[in-house]
């Protein structure tokens, strides 16, 4: 029993590293997407951030949002994947950061 569990597990780790890259774009342009609404919603709506959460696509559940009021940015992040920050400037509204590979 305990090596069919290793094996599992060597098995998963190895399509999950196989797989990494794209797992990795996935879950950046999903962080992307959320920060963006979530900003615009936010700073440009007026709306709670708990009350953003509305405007996401199905499947995007796991994706948390955090605010910082002083800079006027709100963060996505999809855990231990990738995250963005979405920023609002008077007159411009909300911008990304750029990604970086």
């Amino acid at each position: 029993m305990r090596r069919f569990l290793v094996a599992v597990l060597m098995v998963f780790a190895a399509l999950l590293a196989w797989n990494w890259r794209p797992l990795n774009a996935f879950a950046l342009t999903g962080a992307s997407y959320a920060a963006r609404v979530g900003c615009a919603c936010r700073y440009v709506g007026g709306r709670s951030l708990s009350d953003c959460r509305k405007d996401f696509e199905p499947g995007m559940e796991l994706v948390i949002l955090s605010e910082d009021r002083v800079t006027k940015s709100v963060t996505a992040r999809f855990p231990l994947l990738a995250t963005q920050t979405g920023t609002y400037r008077e007159g411009e509204g909300c911008r990304l950061e750029p990604w970086r590979e």
